[in-house]
């Protein structure tokens, strides 16, 4: 018997492979809405593109209306024409165009989703997808439960053999922390929790992985990733749009539990986390649900929270109506389209450092980003007059757009006097690589077809941040309204006070 001898070079070429999913479909429930058009169907065919999907792949689409499978595959081409990020090539298209299907139905006809197991059965058989299916909820929660039964009659639940079945989630997961723990008890009671896959797009972000990967791969930054420099951190995620058409939507749902319930708490749990054993998901898990439950709330939440809506005002010098005024919003709302929270971390590394969170619409300009900000020096040797225009050094991370990272720090202005200024050190994807970065779903959709979860939150994460937020909008809906604030400023007074209340005060993105 011979034994294989390790080869480390073959095995670092190994891990920079491309990861290729495998024979796979992928059903797609609300194929007519916005994120199946704009995002999900253009991902996929990007991933066509890049050569990372099996040529037996896939896709049905499943809706109300009465579309033969070359309707569907029109709305297909239209969507990815328009909102790929990948150039178009008629032969990617034809082969994937070749496993397009769609069936017709409401979530309630038993019929329909007979039929959807035939389609799938047919795709088996005759594009050798190998019973590996993924079911992709792009609709609003209230229908996950039918759609969940239905799979379970209709037997698309069960896996046979080795063959998998997976669920993908989109947010909310829930409106608080008991309709999230229902909404949790019904898909477990059909999918297994490894066969669940809850979508954060932001996630998938370049960004937001190279978090991880500055914080863990290099000795520059872990040193000084604590409260003996840290004096705060601020992540922003700002939006320059109105609600636009989904004020059904967003109604009722506000700016809270539409971003700081998910992604904000999320980008929270990656920045502070300690490091893990490894990038396997178990460990990145454990690690993000230990950061969460250290999460402790100010005890005074009318000085360190702030909510408002957006008034008339003007955006890209265009003048712009208030959230009272858009269609469909009552006039008597108290929904609100910014929210600002201050949060703590009880353990040994972040202890006394504040973490601020803040979200809104209508704001200034596009912008996510997590700013670390440091303590000054200690002792500065220089006189009052040489530092008075310095500020705080900080390391930020910038989500979107133009994805990278920019270090400020002070430097002598030329000259000579001794006269030290902020000056800022740039890193920018598209400047360091000349290969463009894949968007969120592209990846996320991959991983799903993979079966590889690091970036998914599972329940643990989603209950514990509901946990959070839960006091907060309970304290929010026993006092009164949202403050008011002008569209394209950057929020209401009340979250201004807030950071004076802690001698701080937001940065300008």
């Amino acid at each position: 018997m011979t034994t294989e001898v390790a080869n480390p070079l073959r095995d670092a070429r190994d891990r920079r492979l491309p990861r290729i999913a495998g024979p796979c479909s992928m059903v797609i429930f609300g194929v007519t809405g916005d994120l199946a058009r704009k995002k999900v169907m253009p991902a996929i065919y990007d991933l066509a593109n890049r050569g990372l999907l099996p040529p037996n792949f896939a896709l049905v689409g499943f809706a109300r209306q009465e579309w033969a499978d070359q309707d569907f595959a029109q709305i297909v081409h239209d969507s990815v024409k328009q909102h790929s990020r990948t150039p178009f090539h008629e032969e990617v298209w034809q082969q994937l165009s070749e496993g397009i299907r769609y069936v017709a139905g409401d979530f309630g006809d038993d019929a329909a989703f007979d039929q959807l197991a035939a389609v799938l059965g047919d795709l088996d058989s005759m594009r050798g997808t190998g019973g590996n299916h993924a079911f992709y909820f792009s609709i609003p929660p209230r229908f996950f439960p039918v759609v969940v039964k239905q799979l379970k009659r209709s037997g698309l639940s069960e896996s046979p053999g080795k063959a998998w079945r997976r669920v993908v989630i989109e947010k909310p997961f829930g409106h608080d922390l008991k309709s999230a723990q229902e909404l949790n008890a019904v898909v477990d009671e059909v999918f297994e929790p490894s066969s669940v896959f809850r979508i954060d797009h932001y996630l998938g972000k370049e960004t937001v992985q190279n978090l991880l990967a500055i914080r863990f791969a290099n000795n520059l930054f872990e040193p000084i990733w604590n409260n003996n420099f840290v004096d705060s951190v601020q992540i922003t995620m700002a939006e320059d749009i109105g609600i636009g058409s989904r004020a059904g939507y967003y109604d009722g749902i506000g700016a809270a539990r539409d971003v700081i319930q998910n992604h904000l708490l999320q980008l929270l749990a990656l920045t502070a986390m300690e490091e893990p054993l490894s990038f396997d998901a178990d460990y990145v898990r454990m690690e993000k649900e230990k950061v969460l439950r250290a999460v402790t709330l100010p005890k005074d939440l009318s000085t360190h929270t702030a909510r408002g809506q957006y008034a008339p005002g003007w955006q890209g010098g265009v003048p712009v109506i208030g959230y009272l005024e858009e269609a469909g919003i009552p006039p008597t709302s108290t929904t609100e389209t910014f929210a600002a929270i201050r949060v703590d971390i009880d353990n040994r590394r972040w202890a006394g450092v504040p973490f601020y969170l803040r979200t809104g619409k209508r704001l200034g300009r596009r912008v996510t980003e997590i700013a670390v900000i440091f303590k000054r020096a200690p002792h500065l040797p220089f006189s009052q007059t040489s530092v008075e225009e310095l500020s705080h050094n900080a390391i930020v991370f910038r989500v979107q757009p133009d994805e990278g990272m920019t270090v400020r720090f002070g430097s002598k202005v030329p000259g000579t006097g001794m006269e030290i200024r902020d000056v800022n050190m740039d890193f920018q994807y598209g400047d360091s690589f000349t290969q463009s970065s894949p968007e969120a779903y592209e990846r996320l959709i991959l991983d799903v077809l993979l079966g590889d979860p690091p970036l998914f939150p599972r329940i643990e994460e989603v209950e514990t941040s509901w946990r959070i937020l839960d006091p907060i909008l309970d304290h929010w809906a026993k006092n009164g309204k949202p403050d008011q604030y002008t569209s394209g400023g950057w929020g209401p007074k009340s979250a201004y006070d807030m950071m004076a209340a802690d001698g701080r005060t937001w940065r300008r993105p």
